[in-house]
Protein backbone atom coordinates (compact mmCIF):
# COMPACT_ATOMS: atom_id res chain seq x y z
CA UNK A 1 0.00 0.00 0.00
CA UNK A 2 0.65 3.26 -0.85
CA UNK A 3 1.24 6.05 1.70
CA UNK A 4 0.26 9.11 0.34
CA UNK A 5 -1.46 10.12 -3.22
CA UNK A 6 0.72 10.91 -6.64
CA UNK A 7 -1.11 12.32 -8.28
CA UNK A 8 -0.28 16.11 -9.56
CA UNK A 9 -2.55 18.20 -7.53
CA UNK A 10 -1.72 15.85 -4.09
CA UNK A 11 1.87 16.46 -4.87
CA UNK A 12 1.60 19.66 -4.63
CA UNK A 13 -0.63 19.89 -1.66
CA UNK A 14 1.68 17.87 0.53
CA UNK A 15 4.90 19.53 -0.70
CA UNK A 16 3.39 23.19 0.24
CA UNK A 17 2.24 22.17 3.45
CA UNK A 18 3.99 23.02 6.76
CA UNK A 19 7.45 20.45 7.18
CA UNK A 20 7.20 18.80 10.29
CA UNK A 21 9.65 18.15 13.14
CA UNK A 22 9.25 14.60 14.40
CA UNK A 23 10.03 14.22 18.14
CA UNK A 24 10.19 10.58 18.38
CA UNK A 25 13.75 10.20 19.28
CA UNK A 26 12.85 12.77 22.13
CA UNK A 27 9.86 10.18 23.63
CA UNK A 28 11.74 7.00 23.09
CA UNK A 29 14.96 8.48 25.15
CA UNK A 30 12.39 9.97 27.88
CA UNK A 31 10.80 6.78 28.02
CA UNK A 32 13.73 4.28 28.22
CA UNK A 33 15.83 6.78 30.46
CA UNK A 34 12.42 7.09 32.90
CA UNK A 35 11.86 2.74 33.48
CA UNK A 36 15.94 2.39 33.06
CA UNK A 37 16.50 4.65 36.46
CA UNK A 38 13.19 4.14 38.36
CA UNK A 39 13.44 0.58 38.21
CA UNK A 40 16.86 0.80 38.55
CA UNK A 41 16.29 2.67 41.84
CA UNK A 42 13.63 -0.15 42.89
CA UNK A 43 16.04 -2.78 42.33
CA UNK A 44 18.81 -1.36 43.76
CA UNK A 45 16.56 -0.88 47.18
CA UNK A 46 15.42 -3.87 47.27
CA UNK A 47 18.54 -5.56 46.56
CA UNK A 48 20.01 -3.85 49.43
CA UNK A 49 17.10 -4.83 51.47
CA UNK A 50 15.66 -1.40 52.71
CA UNK A 51 12.23 -0.39 53.04
CA UNK A 52 9.75 -0.10 50.32
CA UNK A 53 8.99 3.63 51.69
CA UNK A 54 12.90 4.25 50.66
CA UNK A 55 11.45 2.98 47.08
CA UNK A 56 8.58 5.23 46.78
CA UNK A 57 10.38 8.58 48.20
CA UNK A 58 13.29 7.43 45.83
CA UNK A 59 11.12 6.72 43.24
CA UNK A 60 9.25 9.71 43.20
CA UNK A 61 11.60 12.31 43.38
CA UNK A 62 13.68 10.46 40.49
CA UNK A 63 10.91 11.06 38.17
CA UNK A 64 10.46 14.27 38.79
CA UNK A 65 14.04 15.38 39.36
CA UNK A 66 15.77 13.46 36.88
CA UNK A 67 12.55 13.79 34.29
CA UNK A 68 13.01 17.73 34.47
CA UNK A 69 16.68 17.48 34.47
CA UNK A 70 16.57 15.31 31.51
CA UNK A 71 14.00 17.71 29.79
CA UNK A 72 15.65 20.90 30.91
CA UNK A 73 19.44 19.11 29.16
CA UNK A 74 17.48 18.43 25.83
CA UNK A 75 15.84 21.89 25.99
CA UNK A 76 19.54 24.03 26.36
CA UNK A 77 20.98 20.49 23.75
CA UNK A 78 17.90 21.74 20.94
CA UNK A 79 18.58 24.96 21.50
CA UNK A 80 22.25 25.41 20.79
CA UNK A 81 21.67 23.58 17.69
CA UNK A 82 18.94 25.97 16.61
CA UNK A 83 21.40 28.95 17.67
CA UNK A 84 24.14 27.21 15.75
CA UNK A 85 22.02 27.09 12.57
CA UNK A 86 21.04 30.30 12.89
CA UNK A 87 25.01 31.46 12.54
CA UNK A 88 25.48 29.44 10.05
CA UNK A 89 23.01 30.63 8.38
CA UNK A 90 24.28 34.28 8.74
CA UNK A 91 27.85 32.81 7.50
CA UNK A 92 26.35 31.78 4.46
CA UNK A 93 24.05 34.99 4.22
CA UNK A 94 27.51 37.59 4.53
CA UNK A 95 29.57 34.78 1.87
CA UNK A 96 26.26 35.01 -0.63
CA UNK A 97 27.00 38.92 -0.25
CA UNK A 98 30.85 39.32 -0.30
CA UNK A 99 31.53 36.63 -2.30
CA UNK A 100 28.54 35.73 -4.84
CA UNK A 101 30.51 34.15 -7.79
CA UNK A 102 32.88 31.47 -5.03
CA UNK A 103 29.17 30.69 -3.49
CA UNK A 104 27.91 30.16 -6.87
CA UNK A 105 30.52 27.80 -7.68
CA UNK A 106 29.88 25.87 -4.73
CA UNK A 107 26.36 25.29 -5.37
CA UNK A 108 27.27 24.54 -9.03
CA UNK A 109 29.16 21.89 -7.19
CA UNK A 110 26.55 20.21 -4.63
CA UNK A 111 24.61 20.26 -7.89
CA UNK A 112 26.65 18.45 -9.78
CA UNK A 113 27.85 15.65 -7.39
CA UNK A 114 23.73 15.03 -7.94
CA UNK A 115 24.44 13.91 -11.38
CA UNK A 116 23.62 17.16 -13.07
CA UNK A 117 25.45 18.54 -16.01
CA UNK A 118 25.51 20.63 -18.29
CA UNK A 119 22.85 23.34 -19.69
CA UNK A 120 20.68 21.29 -16.95
CA UNK A 121 23.31 21.97 -14.48
CA UNK A 122 23.81 25.87 -15.28
CA UNK A 123 20.21 26.18 -15.65
CA UNK A 124 19.47 25.01 -12.04
CA UNK A 125 22.28 26.80 -10.25
CA UNK A 126 20.89 30.03 -11.62
CA UNK A 127 17.38 28.96 -11.03
CA UNK A 128 18.69 28.42 -7.22
CA UNK A 129 20.71 31.24 -6.85
CA UNK A 130 18.34 33.35 -8.35
CA UNK A 131 16.04 32.78 -4.18
CA UNK A 132 18.49 33.51 -1.65
CA UNK A 133 16.79 31.97 0.92
CA UNK A 134 16.26 28.49 -1.32
CA UNK A 135 19.73 29.17 -1.70
CA UNK A 136 21.25 29.09 1.50
CA UNK A 137 18.48 26.63 2.66
CA UNK A 138 20.45 24.27 0.01
CA UNK A 139 23.83 25.45 1.50
CA UNK A 140 23.13 24.97 5.29
CA UNK A 141 21.48 21.23 3.96
CA UNK A 142 24.64 19.91 1.68
CA UNK A 143 27.12 21.99 2.94
CA UNK A 144 26.58 21.48 6.73
CA UNK A 145 24.86 18.42 6.70
CA UNK A 146 21.68 20.81 9.11
CA UNK A 147 18.06 19.60 8.88
CA UNK A 148 15.70 21.42 6.73
CA UNK A 149 13.37 21.71 9.31
CA UNK A 150 13.96 23.92 12.49
CA UNK A 151 13.51 21.89 15.88
CA UNK A 152 11.42 23.13 18.53
CA UNK A 153 13.22 23.19 21.64
CA UNK A 154 10.34 23.66 24.24
CA UNK A 155 8.39 20.49 22.63
CA UNK A 156 11.39 18.54 22.32
CA UNK A 157 11.78 19.23 26.20
CA UNK A 158 8.02 18.49 26.45
CA UNK A 159 8.03 15.25 24.78
CA UNK A 160 11.09 13.94 26.67
CA UNK A 161 9.61 14.61 30.22
CA UNK A 162 5.97 13.58 29.37
CA UNK A 163 7.66 10.13 28.16
CA UNK A 164 9.88 9.94 31.27
CA UNK A 165 7.01 10.60 33.51
CA UNK A 166 4.74 7.69 32.11
CA UNK A 167 7.31 5.08 31.37
CA UNK A 168 8.98 6.20 35.19
CA UNK A 169 6.03 6.01 37.07
CA UNK A 170 5.85 2.09 35.50
CA UNK A 171 8.22 0.30 38.22
CA UNK A 172 6.83 2.31 41.35
CA UNK A 173 2.80 1.75 40.75
CA UNK A 174 2.93 -2.04 42.85
CA UNK A 175 4.41 -0.10 45.87
CA UNK A 176 2.08 2.65 45.55
CA UNK A 177 -1.35 0.65 45.45
CA UNK A 178 0.38 -1.14 48.62
CA UNK A 179 -0.01 -4.66 46.23
CA UNK A 180 1.52 -7.70 46.88
CA UNK A 181 4.48 -9.00 46.30
CA UNK A 182 5.57 -5.45 44.63
CA UNK A 183 9.04 -6.74 42.95
CA UNK A 184 7.80 -9.03 41.35
CA UNK A 185 5.20 -7.02 39.53
CA UNK A 186 7.67 -4.29 39.49
CA UNK A 187 9.31 -6.33 37.19
CA UNK A 188 6.79 -7.37 34.98
CA UNK A 189 5.23 -4.37 34.49
CA UNK A 190 8.63 -2.54 33.63
CA UNK A 191 9.34 -6.07 31.32
CA UNK A 192 6.53 -4.95 29.46
CA UNK A 193 6.97 -1.21 29.11
CA UNK A 194 10.56 -1.66 27.88
CA UNK A 195 9.26 -3.58 25.28
CA UNK A 196 6.29 -1.63 24.48
CA UNK A 197 9.07 1.08 23.82
CA UNK A 198 10.43 -0.96 21.40
CA UNK A 199 7.87 -2.11 19.52
CA UNK A 200 5.74 1.23 19.30
CA UNK A 201 9.68 2.96 17.86
CA UNK A 202 9.31 0.07 15.30
CA UNK A 203 6.71 1.60 13.13
CA UNK A 204 9.11 4.44 12.10
CA UNK A 205 11.42 1.60 11.26
CA UNK A 206 12.10 -1.34 9.19
CA UNK A 207 13.15 -3.98 11.95
CA UNK A 208 9.95 -6.31 13.06
CA UNK A 209 8.31 -4.63 16.20
CA UNK A 210 9.39 -8.01 18.37
CA UNK A 211 13.03 -7.51 17.53
CA UNK A 212 12.90 -3.81 18.36
CA UNK A 213 10.75 -4.76 21.06
CA UNK A 214 13.30 -7.75 22.68
CA UNK A 215 16.03 -5.32 21.84
CA UNK A 216 14.72 -2.55 24.16
CA UNK A 217 14.06 -5.07 26.48
CA UNK A 218 17.06 -6.43 26.62
CA UNK A 219 18.73 -3.43 27.65
CA UNK A 220 16.70 -1.94 30.39
CA UNK A 221 16.90 -5.87 31.81
CA UNK A 222 20.84 -5.34 31.26
CA UNK A 223 20.78 -1.56 33.45
CA UNK A 224 18.56 -3.02 35.93
CA UNK A 225 20.32 -5.94 36.34
CA UNK A 226 23.59 -3.91 37.37
CA UNK A 227 21.46 -1.86 39.66
CA UNK A 228 19.88 -5.03 41.39
CA UNK A 229 23.77 -5.96 42.03
CA UNK A 230 25.35 -3.14 43.21
CA UNK A 231 22.18 -3.04 45.84
CA UNK A 232 22.89 -6.44 47.19
CA UNK A 233 26.90 -5.43 47.91
CA UNK A 234 25.15 -3.03 50.62
CA UNK A 235 22.48 -5.49 51.76
CA UNK A 236 21.95 -5.01 55.78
Amino acid sequence: MLEHDHDLPSIRERLAGPRRVSYLRDAVFGAIDGAVTTFAIVAGVVGANLPFKVIVALGIANVLADGFSMAAGNYSGTKAELDEAMRLREIEERHIRLAPEGEKAELREILASKGLEGDVLTAATEAIASDRKRWIDMMLVEEYGLSPVDPHPMRAAIATFAAFLVAGMVPLLPYLFGLSDPFRLSIWATGVTFFAVGAIKSRWSLAPWWRSGIETLLIGGVAAFIAYFVGTLFRA
